[in-house]
């Protein structure tokens, strides 16, 4: 139909969104939707004000979409694998981790190497 959007939802929030419509709906009270949720009744006290002030796209988590804080840098993983291969190749992922930080300045988890070791 013109002027409705999509909405991408994982299949948990599609549950949540069916109970919280029954809230909304009188059909089942706060404290019970809390327990089929395993929720606490504050967060869907919450979720109930949200949905009804932003519709169905309020249940969907804010931070869907957005790029990690946590993310490295671009291009370091190509510069490690790039060490890896030219400095280090016959070292095992823990070495090599103490190695970058060590002659090389870069601090890299070991289980993120051995990741794109993989």
């Amino acid at each position: 139909m013109p002027g409705e959007d999509i909405i991408l939802m994982s299949g948990e929030e599609l549950r949540r969104l069916g109970v919280i419509r029954m809230v909304l709906d009188r059909g089942m009270r706060q404290a019970k939707a809390a327990g089929i949720l395993g929720l606490s009744e504050r967060q869907v006290r919450r979720m109930v004000k949200r949905v009804s002030q932003e519709g169905d796209r309020g249940i969907v988590h804010k931070s869907r979409g957005r790029l990690s804080n946590r993310r490295l840098p671009e291009g370091l993983k190509e510069r490690v694998l790039g060490f890896y291969r030219e400095k280090y190749p016959d070292f095992g992922p823990t070495l090599v981790t103490e190695k970058l930080e060590e002659l090389d300045g870069i601090k890299l988890g070991t289980q993120t190497l051995r990741n794109w070791l993989l």
